[in-house]
């Protein structure tokens, strides 16, 4: 009890009674609009994105069309399938995930991880992603991703979400 006392490694658990509850596929279902931030390990701003999002559900997945639009002009598409599981999990893919992604929800909070092939300018290079989504009132989620390469922290992507 002492250690994971002192771990202070957040559960998703910890939020079960957190509200607004967080469906994933109640919230994502129609047009969400995001804006986002990475920041380096450093804390230095290195690119912003506006994210426009149609998400639709068939039967047990919730497909969602993502579209980027980054402060450089530069455009980029993601399209996930997320399968819609028992008790709050999900699994997921995208072209450009690694195998699949795995999330659990619980109240207010999703936590997402996943492998993913990131785009740098002419390559891409293997990074782990840990999303935390919290959903707020109004609308409005919240979610920071921290981004690792071997286990090292190389930088946080910090996305605001609104459901139109």
């Amino acid at each position: 009890i002492l250690i994971s006392a002192c771990s202070g490694t957040m559960q998703v658990e910890d939020f079960k009674d957190k509200k607004p509850e967080l469906i994933l596929e109640k919230y994502f279902s129609g047009k969400v609009k995001a804006w986002g931030l990475f920041h380096d390990r450093f804390g230095n701003l290195k690119r912003s994105f506006q994210v426009d999002i149609n998400g639709k559900i068939n039967n047990d997945e919730l497909i969602l069309d993502e579209r980027f639009l980054y402060d450089d002009g530069e455009k980029d598409r993601r399209v996930w399938t997320i399968k819609i599981l028992d008790d709050g999990n999900y699994s997921g893919t995208a072209d450009d995930v690694i195998g699949k992604a795995t999330g659990k929800a619980s109240g207010n909070a999703l936590n997402w991880s996943y492998k993913l092939n990131l785009k740098l300018k002419d390559s891409s290079v293997k990074v782990d992603f840990d999303d935390w989504m919290f959903l707020q009132e109004n609308n409005i989620l919240i979610n920071r991703a921290e981004v690792k390469k071997w286990g090292l922290k190389i930088g946080v992507v910090t996305i605001t979400f609104l459901k139109l």
